[in-house]
């Protein structure tokens, strides 16, 4: 074969290695494009068991506080993954302060989490409707209620006096954990607070809906209280 062939056929076999390629990478982009017009059901990251989804809390919030966030599930196809349906793992009822951000303080992302915020944490009739949807229809494994250092509604319900508008009902709510806290040792603003999520978070087992979903084993309610200097969350048991 004389140097003129040899080159012809090398040629064209490079030039069938290149359009084979490009047929394949134009397959996987075709691919890509279908699944990011019409994706898939969101995986049902709820499929664990309570005690690991509470993990899941507690792992995010150490890498948070040791500034090693991995921030999962925070991409824009994150966002058209779970646009047809959610799952979240855990449900959340803390304050409504805005220094408790709570999918960035426990590391987690868009549909990881169903949270619900009001001054003071409160277990209102429409939190508490709002976290049997989250846990009985949704499926949460974990419901935390979480208090804060230096709550301003716990604050204001030690100091009592009158409020204006509806803030008194926030307060009213309160009140039972600052009385059962007044005679314990130490911060009286801290010994408060942890005695309100435990209340609150009675008042969230008092219903029939999540307290079967915790006769079954198929839910975990506990307490967290968070430090605002350090961003950790003590978990804080629940009767």
């Amino acid at each position: 074969m004389n140097s003129n062939n040899r080159l012809f056929n090398l040629s064209r076999r490079n030039s069938l290695k290149f359009v084979a390629g490009a047929i394949g990478t134009g397959i996987l982009a075709a691919r890509a494009g279908a699944e990011l017009a019409a994706p898939e059901p969101a995986i049902a990251q709820n499929n664990v068991t309570p005690q690991q989804a509470l993990q899941m809390l507690v792992d995010g919030n150490q890498r948070f506080v040791n500034n090693m966030r991995q921030n999962p599930n925070q991409t824009l196809a994150r966002v058209t993954q779970v646009a047809p349906s959610q799952a979240p793992f855990a449900a959340i009822l803390g304050c409504a302060d805005s220094r408790f951000p709570a999918e960035i303080l426990f590391d987690r992302g868009v549909g990881d989490i169903f949270v619900c915020r009001v001054a003071g944490n409160v277990t209102t009739p429409e939190e508490k409707g709002s976290l049997e949807f989250g846990t009985l229809v949704l499926g949460a494994k974990v419901l935390m209620v979480v208090g804060h250092e230096n709550c301003g509604a716990v604050k204001a319900a030690i100091e009592g006096g009158e409020l204006p508008g509806q803030i008194g009902s926030l307060t009213k709510a309160i009140k039972p954990a600052v009385e059962s806290s007044k005679n314990q040792a130490g911060d009286k603003v801290v010994n408060a607070v942890k005695e309100n999520v435990k209340l609150q978070a009675s008042r969230l087992k008092d219903s029939p809906v999540i307290s079967q979903l915790i006769q079954e084993g198929k839910l975990l309610v506990v307490g967290g209280y968070y430090d605002l200097d350090t961003a950790a969350v003590e978990i804080i048991n629940i009767p």
